[in-house]
């Protein structure tokens, strides 16, 4: 508040008129890396500079120490709302670059809402860019790229979490909490997975009750929980929670990650002649058929323009598809359309967002001047990170001289040791992310636009269910009003598909 002091006073003074308003916006994605300094000091110093360069008044700071990946960060809510409330008074808000302001599409959104409605302006500062209202379509497109790589830099991120699970998999080790009947205990340094000795006896029994194969499934459940049987939560068990139990070859040292099965580390439960009978059971068992529907590739995709109602299909004389309104809410004079017609609108659609050679190049040297800013940042990163593991080894190598000179006892240097190579190691992983970072950002924002180049001979090229994943990928809120198609193109596939684009990229 003594911003917004400092900017009234400004204001009154000598009866000037008064500088415009705006509000900085500084994140780290930890309260870990703002103990530590990372950059919090740095961003405001910045933004306050520019500010001061470009004769604003900053009434507001807001610091955030928290993850961008998914949205509802408490000082972001504070200043989106501070900017909603105030936008007849302050309209700019000073940012680092993107990715300090959101890496979720979601909040991407509440952005683009304050530029569009309340006509706010958004400075990146080191990017050198403006996000306003009456920005060009090409540095909208700019800024969606940047958007969409932020996004992509923490799926990435989440990525290689995953593949650090896999590994344990691979290794046989469960990389999750232990299913029901089991327990995730810690041994010294050592981490397993043992029966939880509450209820590892009881799911035993419901095995052998189910294999005897005269017992239903609700009955087998109301045993259980009369023997006894309770969740981690206390509750007795649902019919859904004992069918899983049943279904899981966890139980017999086995289990699935990512599509795949293991041989795990863990103790089985049952063995596998008992799950086998458990299995064959469940086949046999007397459930009512259920009819195959036939399904269309592009129903639930398209909804009626006139009421609103899911665009449905039929087939009519074995052979021919027609798309119609459900009429669910009355009746509806949308005409119907024959499926072949319907996939040359969509695929017109795709053709949209095509754009010619030259274009493309130009925004790629575009991409590559804003990537220098990315890749400074992943490179101070990497310099810190480096500059850890080296001090980590060196505590390790002091740590065996004093060892050699019996300074320490062996537990006490084996225990230091053992966490200096831990940590060692999740600095590694995180210095190898920054690494690869540093070459997805560009080569992802290239691979986008060479979607977009080659979107309309993919149609051309596969089947109807791949059609359907690639119109979902470009837009939303597909409309039939019996006559023409209307489609929802998403960022930044919107500002591709705009005509007047291809005019004043090159201005």
């Amino acid at each position: 508040m003594n911003a917004e002091r400092a900017a009234r006073a400004h204001s009154a003074e000598g009866g000037r008129d008064p500088m415009p308003n705006a509000v900085i916006y500084a994140r780290v994605s930890s309260k870990e890396q703002a103990a530590e300094g990372f950059s919090i000091p740095a961003q405001l110093r910045v933004l306050r500079e520019y500010a001061s360069k470009q004769g604003l008044a900053v009434v507001r700071e807001f610091v955030e120490a928290e993850t961008a990946k998914c949205a509802g960060r408490a000082e972001f809510r504070a200043m989106v709302d501070f900017l909603r409330a105030r936008h007849k008074t302050c309209r700019v808000l000073l940012v680092e670059k993107t990715d300090r302001l959101h890496r979720n599409l979601r909040d991407w959104v509440t952005i683009d809402e304050l530029v569009e409605e309340l006509g706010v302006e958004v400075h990146l500062v080191k990017e050198g860019g403006v996000l306003a209202k009456e920005s060009r379509s090409s540095e909208k497109l700019m800024h969606g790229i940047r958007a969409v790589l932020a996004k992509n830099y923490i799926d990435n991120l989440g990525e290689e979490a995953s593949k650090g699970m896999l590994q344990k998999a691979e290794q046989g080790t469960w990389p999750s909490q232990a299913p029901f009947g089991y327990l995730n205990v810690s041994v010294g340094e050592k981490r397993t997975i043992e029966f939880d000795p509450e209820r590892a006896g009881l799911l035993r029994n419901v095995f052998e009750w189910y294999a005897e194969g005269y017992r239903s499934l609700d009955e087998v459940t109301q045993v259980a929980a009369g023997e006894g049987l309770t969740t981690r939560r206390g509750q007795p068990p649902t019919k859904s929670t004992i069918e899983r139990v049943l279904k899981n070859p966890f139980y017999i040292g086995q289990f699935r990650w990512k599509g795949r099965v293991f041989r795990g580390d863990h103790p089985p439960l049952v063995s596998v002649e008992l799950f086998q009978r458990v299995q064959h059971a469940f086949r046999h068992a007397n459930h009512p058929g259920h009819q195959e529907r036939r399904t269309f590739a592009y129903t639930g995709l398209i909804k009626c323009a006139r009421c609103g109602c899911a665009i449905t299909a039929e087939l009519h004389k074995g052979k021919y598809t027609y798309y119609h309104c459900t009429r669910r809410r009355g009746p509806c004079d949308v005409r119907a359309v024959r499926e072949e017609r319907l996939e040359e609108l969509l695929g017109e659609v795709v053709q949209r967002i095509q754009i010619d050679d030259q274009t493309i190049e130009w925004v790629i040297r575009s991409l590559r001047d804003s990537h220098r800013d990315e890749a400074a940042y992943h490179d101070e990163q990497v310099t810190k990170l480096q500059a850890q593991v080296r001090g980590l080894q060196v505590r390790v190598d002091r740590l065996y001289e004093d060892r050699l000179d019996r300074k320490v006892p062996e537990d006490l240097w084996r225990r230091k040791t053992d966490e200096s190579y831990a940590r060692q190691m999740e600095l590694t992983e995180a210095l190898e992310r920054h690494q690869r970072a540093n070459h997805v950002y560009f080569e992802e924002g290239e691979r986008l636009l060479r979607l977009a180049q080659k979107a309309y001979n993919l149609w051309l090229s596969q089947g109807r269910e791949e059609r359907r994943e690639l119109l979902t990928a470009l837009g939303s809120n597909y409309t039939w009003d019996g006559e023409n198609l209307a489609v929802s193109m998403r960022k930044p596939f919107c500002w591709l598909a705009e005509g007047p684009i291809r005019t004043v990229w090159r201005a």
